[in-house]
């Protein structure tokens, strides 16, 4: 499985890890769509590996990070552990992929805060735009 909940960890050799790693909420219908397609762009090359947030042996707080952060914003790592987030994370994870070309407009001065902005919109409203049910407090933690 593609979103297995591991992550690279300093005792791993550092020329296997991955050149990117992306936490993915595979409990969001679009964002699974989205790993997928990262799976299929890598086409087993080993660039992009994926960590399944929504998976319950994920462990945040492992990686530095807290489960609400995680949930609010989508978060990167890079081969050398430093973490990322919001758009960064997507730009870094299609350049890993050899597809950054895909989202460099994301990056352009001008471009840059409106890419940002419209997915901070969509992180924070992700859960009922894909129809999952807010009554278990998720869209509280999602929205921050």
């Amino acid at each position: 499985n593609s979103m297995a909940p591991t992550a690279p960890t300093p005792s791993t050799k550092p020329n296997t890890l991955p050149e990117f790693t992306i936490l993915i909420d595979g409990d969001c219908p679009l964002c699974k769509r989205e790993a997928s397609l990262m799976t299929w762009m890598d086409r087993g090359r080993g660039r992009l590996a994926q960590v399944n947030i929504a998976d319950p042996t994920f462990d945040a707080e492992s990686l530095g990070l807290t489960r609400e952060g995680v949930m609010a914003t989508i978060h990167g790592l890079t081969r050398d552990g430093k973490v990322v987030t919001g758009m960064e994370t997507f730009r870094r994870a299609y350049a890993a992929l050899g597809w950054g070309w895909v989202l460099a407009w994301s990056d352009w001065p001008v471009l840059r805060p409106i890419a940002n902005a419209g997915y901070r919109w969509f992180a924070k409203n992700r859960l009922w735009l894909t129809g999952r049910p807010c009554d278990t407090g998720a869209c509280a933690a999602v929205r921050g």
